[in-house]
C-alpha cells in the first residue's frame, strides 16, 4: 500500500505540475513578487524559479493527498528520533528538543507557508503537543469539511479552528493549548502593524502582539519543516524573545527564503498588497525588464 500511495503521489505531482505552467497558475503574482523583491532581476530567472515553485508545490500536495497519513503515525518520543516510517526519514533538528518541550506547555506558534508546511501539525500533534492551529475556512464548503476531517486532524479530532475574535484565541492560551498562526500574509486590518519584509514595507498581523499584551509571559516559537532531500524530513523549532515578534518572525523568514526561495510559497500571495496595490494590476504579467 505505500509502495501504491508512493506512485500515486508521484502522478498526481507530475500532472499538477503540467497543468499549473499550462493554466500559467499564479504567474502575475508571482513575477510581481520577485521584481518587487528583487528576487529576479529578468525573465528567464523569474522563470526557472516560478518552476522550481510550481514543482515543489505540486510535490507537496501530492504527500499531502496520498502520503499525509505517514505524519499522523510517528512516535510521541523526541528520543526515538531519527526514524524511518513508510520509506521516509525523520529528525529532530539539534537544539530543537528544548523547544518541543516546552510547546508541550502552551503558548504561540508561528510559522509560514514555507514547504510543507501543513505536515507540522500533525507531526507536533504525535509528539504531545497541544496544537490548535488558526484557519481561514476554505470554498466551497465540502473541501473545507475534507480539510478539518481528513488533512487537519488526528485521530478524527481536528485541531484547526476558525476563532474568529482575539479573545477566544486568548481563550485557547488559557486552556494551555499551543496556538499557531501562519503569519507570513498581508494583514488588511485596521489595526495591522506596519513592518520591514525583504526591504519593503509590509503591514503585519497585529494578533501576536495583542495576545502578548494580554497573556504577558506567554512563550513565543517559530517551527518549520526542511527537506535535505524530499525523502528526509527535518523539524525544527526555536523558542523567540516575546519583543518585536513580527521583526524576528520576518527576519527568520528571510533567512529561510534566502536559503531555498523556491519553498517559500508566499510568493503565490499578493503579500505587498496593503502597502503596494498598485503592483498586483495589469503590468504584473509583462515582461520583468519593461515593468520594472
Amino acid at each position: 500500500m505505500v509502495v501504491f500511495h508512493r506512485i500515486c503521489a508521484a502522478i498526481f505531482a507530475r500532472a499538477a505540475y503540467v497543468s499549473f505552467c499550462l493554466l500559467r497558475w499564479k504567474r502575475a503574482t508571482v513575477y510581481a513578487n520577485l521584481r518587487h523583491t528583487g528576487m529576479a532581476q529578468d525573465e528567464s530567472c523569474a522563470g526557472k524559479l516560478y518552476r522550481a515553485i510550481l514543482k515543489n508545490l505540486a510535490r507537496h500536495a501530492g504527500e499531502l493527498l496520498f502520503r499525509f497519513g505517514t505524519f499522523k503515525k510517528l512516535p510521541a518520543a523526541l528520543t526515538a528520533y531519527p526514524c524511518r516510517v513508510d520509506g521516509w526519514d525523520f529528525e529532530i533538528a539539534e537544539g530543537s528538543d528544548a523547544a518541543l518541550e516546552k510547546m508541550r506547555g502552551g503558548g504561540i506558534f508561528l510559522t509560514a507557508h514555507y514547504g510543507n508546511y501543513e505536515a507540522i501539525g500533525p507531526w507536533l500533534c504525535r509528539l504531545g503537543i497541544p496544537l490548535t492551529a488558526s484557519y481561514i475556512p476554505v470554498r466551497p464548503a465540502w473541501l473545507n469539511r475534507i480539510l478539518d476531517g481528513r488533512i487537519r486532524s488526528i485521530d478524527g479530532i481536528p485541531y484547526g479552528v476558525d476563532a474568529r475574535t482575539p479573545r477566544e484565541f486568548v481563550r485557547l492560551l488559557d486552556g494551555g493549548r499551543l496556538f499557531c498562526l501562519l503569519a507570513d500574509q498581508d494583514s488588511r486590518i485596521a489595526g495591522a502593524i506596519d513592518g520591514i519584509f525583504m526591504g519593503k514595507p509590509v503591514r503585519n498581523n497585529p494578533l501576536p502582539d495583542f495576545l502578548l499584551r494580554m497573556r504577558p509571559g506567554t512563550p513565543v516559537f517559530i517551527c518549520w519543516m526542511d527537506e535535505p532531500v524530499p525523502s528526509c524530513k527535518v523539524l525544527h523549532a526555536v523558542e523567540i524573545p516575546a519583543t518585536s515578534v513580527m521583526d524576528s518572525f520576518n527576519a527568520w523568514l528571510e533567512g529561510r527564503i534566502r536559503d531555498n526561495p523556491a519553498l517559500w510559497y508566499g510568493f503565490t500571495h499578493r503579500r505587498f498588497m496593503s502597502r503596494e496595490p498598485s503592483l498586483y494590476g495589469k503590468a504584473c504579467g509583462k515582461n520583468l525588464e519593461s515593468a520594472g
